[in-house]
């Protein structure tokens, strides 16, 4: 990955709507390579999807937590079941295997407090589970899912690029 390919990648995490046109421009490139390269940094993974972001709240949403889970039992077959039925969980939205006191972070939505606990429910009921804790959003102070790729390895810090959209 070049320094092109990193100015892309910028554009792209800024707003994913924009032409490859408007992308080639502001990077130097014609639409053709800028494609290609585009289409390379799919291909190999780089760029998983390009997604609208919605405000939960806008789309009735009321309900945001942080749900950490310390497992009762550590039985492979156990935490693997335990996985599946969490990543078939809807109102999971991000969910990792940590190290720690606990063993997994969960952020969920849901529409209000009762449908929390519906949640709740049925995702202690998935296995023996020693601790489970929800922190409830009371005003989200950052939100961001665009990586830094200026702190990348082997990246130079890097001006913020300007808009390419036309006018802009």
């Amino acid at each position: 990955m070049d320094a092109v390919d990193r100015k892309i990648l910028r554009i792209l995490q800024q707003d994913a709507s924009l032409t490859v046109a408007e992308i080639g421009r502001a990077v130097g490139l014609s639409t053709t390579p800028c494609w290609k390269r585009i289409q390379k940094l799919e291909a190999s993974g780089v760029i998983r999807k390009r997604v609208a972001i919605l405000a939960p709240d806008k789309v009735g949403f009321g309900v945001t937590a942080q749900v950490s889970v310390q497992a009762g039992d550590h039985g492979r077959e156990t935490v693997e079941a335990f996985i599946v039925a969490v990543q078939a969980m809807p109102e999971v939205l991000e969910f990792q295997r940590v190290a720690g006191d606990v063993d997994f972070c969960l952020r969920v939505v849901t529409v209000d407090i009762p449908h929390f606990e519906d949640f709740y429910r049925r995702l202690t009921s998935l296995m023996p589970l020693r601790r489970v804790s929800s922190y409830f959003e009371l005003q989200q102070l950052k939100s961001e899912t665009a990586l830094p790729l200026a702190l990348a390895p082997g990246a130079r810090l890097q001006a913020p690029i300007a808009d390419p959209a036309p006018g802009g």
